[in-house]
């Protein structure tokens, strides 16, 4: 079943599986105590696959909250009809009177974004807004400082404008264990300066530092709530064959020409060469405007077509590309996959030298977020 307003065969898409959603979820779910809140990440359109489409499939799950990096896309999921809670990660100072009309929880990293704030709520006659502070435990991003918890805490006692709903720290390197020392350190270092934090609050807000990868290496720091990005997505380095892809990319051929060796090149700059006679070409709707990054032109990468590999043929052009599909039985409107199970983002990221995160964060947003059961 496809529940879009369009038919699933007349775009290029990204079709993202409710049951891959749900296995992935899940799984994560299976891996915490009963009580511990789940968060998942909903930053840059979740990850590529669609913030609204995936955001209501989550709060249907049972997820407590999503966060998201920047106010705008807190404001899309709230205009959709999400009521989760929402954080906003890395929001700046600019925008707390629209956080505050949407009921949008900031992230504070610092006294100067606190201190605005707390000066907004007053001017509006807010009191206990909820916000969450962010700890700086080693990966030097954002968040106070050890040496700054000594003003934190005889500031935040007297600021009825807010209340604290979380304090929580980002680990840099969960997903290596080779780094596992430093990883340790940064839990340690949470553990210190959180409490420091809630003693002087007389109240104890929840306690989160927990990734992916460290819900399934160091859940038994899973505290009072984790937050879940990449694993939802369906990529782990450490239980692939528990997760599902949680997004498929697919278009449809546009066209189909066999051509013989006389016929010249193929694309811009004639960088496509003609091999053997009855070289057969498709051309497909999608560029490296959609995410296809030009490194995969020129036989570098295979597409996936009725269950058979094609490889790129000539250079990527912006909203095209062209697949050598010689010897595969296929039809102008047959469907080529991009990636999703195979091929799949972490193969595409690996012959690209980068990482999964920025495969899917490259499909923009003129490719229709599709979901399929």
């Amino acid at each position: 079943m496809v529940l879009s307003m369009h038919k699933v065969d007349d775009f290029s898409r990204l079709e993202i599986n409710l049951g891959a959603c749900r296995n992935n979820y899940r799984y994560y779910r299976s891996l915490l105590k009963h009580s511990t809140k789940l968060l998942v990440l909903m930053k840059a359109n979740a990850y590529g696959h669609g913030a609204v489409e995936f955001a209501k499939v989550l709060e249907a799950e049972g997820a407590d909250y999503l966060a998201v990096a920047y106010p705008v896309e807190g404001l899309e999921l709230r205009n959709a009809g999400v009521h989760l809670p929402i954080l906003v990660l890395s929001g700046g100072t600019d925008y707390f009177n629209e956080m505050i009309d949407f009921r949008l929880e900031p992230a504070v990293p610092n006294m100067y974004t606190l201190k605005i704030l707390i000066d907004v709520l007053r001017k509006r006659g807010v009191d206990h807004y909820p916000i969450h502070i962010k700890l700086d435990t080693g990966m030097h991003r954002l968040g106070f400082m050890s040496s700054e918890i000594d003003e934190l805490v005889q500031f935040l006692p007297n600021c009825p404008e807010v209340m604290v709903k979380s304090i929580y720290s980002h680990l840099a390197t969960a997903d290596d264990p080779s780094l596992d020392e430093f990883t340790l350190a940064q839990i340690e270092m949470f553990r210190r300066n959180a409490p420091r934090i809630s003693e002087a609050l007389g109240y104890k807000p929840m306690y989160h530092i927990l990734n992916s990868a460290g819900i399934e290496r160091f859940s038994q720091y899973q505290f009072d709530m984790v937050r879940l990005g990449i694993g939802i997505y369906g990529l782990s380095p450490f239980s692939a064959d528990k997760l599902q892809p949680a997004a498929s990319f697919k278009c449809k051929i546009l066209q189909i020409k066999t051509l013989k060796k006389g016929d010249g090149a193929i694309g811009y700059s004639r960088n496509g060469k003609i091999a053997k006679e009855g070289t057969v070409i498709a051309t497909i709707p999608v560029g490296y405007a959609d995410g296809i990054d030009r490194r995969l032109g020129n036989g570098n990468f295979s597409f996936m077509l009725n269950g058979q590999p094609v490889p790129t043929i000539g250079n990527i052009c912006m909203d095209m590309c062209m697949l050598d599909i010689t010897g595969v039985q296929a039809k102008v409107g047959d469907t080529v996959t991009i990636f999703g199970t195979d091929p799949s983002a972490a193969h595409m990221a690996e012959v690209l030298g980068t990482i999964p995160y920025e495969i899917f964060t490259s499909v923009p947003r003129r490719i229709e977020r599709v979901v399929v059961k």
